[in-house]
């Protein structure tokens, strides 16, 4: 049976990141298909006139078939009237791309998304995207946190602009960003030509491809050359990386990652993840992991966001004889050895 609700893409970055810029190109392109953006005021999305056609109410008709909505409300609101509006047939699109503004912390609208129940039974979260500008992006990550946890948060990373930086500023961007989050990283050209690759950025279904589950856990190319669960969290610096030189916000970011050779019981599992989130929501970040339970021959993926604890899924087909469950917690104003000792606390419950 498909998934009746809409996907919904969080287009996030920092002031000067290249949003719009991205999302102009995108909507115009033959393969992108029939999208609702909503910002949070039309001036501000400032899409090229050359693609608009008209503008009835709060919603801007584009040329490309896409549509633009004014967010004057809350997303509460905007959501259910922009389905309630393609149900009777005056609107079409098949997915939703929210852009926030540059200060936007993702945090609150990813909780939004995911747990406010008049939503879930409407949309899912196909994931979020964050655009970050290789001229100025070390400096933004070294005076705002905001542009930190943008990046932390990101299940994909755009590098924009690259084209105007030094290639030894972006390699040195690119190895900071590394740190801070396992995240596929590509440049905006690849979107620009592949429009696909925003969509889909963090869904796990049981069906998804072995490999798609492993790239979502550590997705740096040089993991398939050896152990892919080596340096399993993805944040140590690179050999590029001046660690010296990270931001005082970026050095509130730790994390630390487990690997189980033997099955876990689910019953144990889902208590100390409760816990963690319970007792250390405000701090964590993300935490997410493939786990094989007990009596189960397939993995399950799970996937947490500050307080928030996406369902578990299940995957039908696993290959290969590596049967470890690997944990990956993420998280802000702590140590990574209390992070480990948490983690640790998996193995004695």
């Amino acid at each position: 049976m498909s998934e009746p609700r809409v996907p919904v893409t969080l287009l996030t970055g920092f002031l000067g990141a290249g949003k719009t810029t991205l999302l102009n190109k995108v909507l115009t392109h033959p393969d992108t298909g029939r999208v609702a953006v909503v910002v949070n005021e039309f001036g501000d999305a400032g899409l090229d006139h050359e693609i608009i056609e008209a503008t009835p109410e709060d919603v801007t008709l584009l040329s490309s078939g896409c549509i633009c909505c004014s967010l004057r409300g809350d997303l509460v609101e905007a959501i259910p009237n922009l389905l309630a509006r393609r149900e009777r047939g005056e609107l079409e699109f098949d997915r939703i791309v929210i852009e926030t503004t540059g200060l936007a912390d993702p945090s609150p609208i990813q909780r939004t998304l995911i747990m406010e129940p008049s939503l879930v039974k409407l949309i899912k979260l196909d994931g979020i995207v964050t655009l970050v500008d290789a001229v100025n992006g070390a400096k933004t990550l070294d005076a705002h946190f905001e542009a930190v946890s943008q990046a932390t948060m990101a299940d994909l990373i755009v590098l924009t602009k690259t084209d105007l930086a030094e290639a030894a500023e972006a390699q040195h961007l690119r190895a900071r960003l590394e740190r801070l989050n396992a995240a596929r990283i590509i440049e905006v050209d690849e979107v620009i030509a592949q429009p696909a690759l925003l969509w889909g950025c963090s869904v796990v279904t049981p069906d998804a491809p072995q490999g798609h589950v492993l790239s979502w856990l550590t997705p740096q190319p040089d993991r398939a050359k050896g152990d892919p669960f080596a340096n399993l969290s993805g944040l140590t610096p690179s050999a590029t990386a001046n660690v010296a030189a990270l931001s005082a916000h970026e050095g509130r970011i730790e994390s630390a990652s487990l690997v189980m050779d033997k099955p876990l019981d689910r019953q144990k599992l889902g208590m100390w993840l409760s816990d963690l989130i319970m007792g250390q929501g405000d701090t964590i970040l993300r935490v997410k992991g493939i786990v094989f339970f007990e009596g189960e021959d397939t993995p399950t993926v799970f996937h947490c966001v500050q307080h928030t604890i996406e369902p578990p899924v299940r995957l039908k087909t696993w290959h290969g004889g590596d049967r470890r469950s690997k944990i990956v917690i993420i998280a802000r104003d702590t140590t990574s050895s209390r992070l480990q000792r948490l983690l640790g606390a998996i193995e004695t419950a």
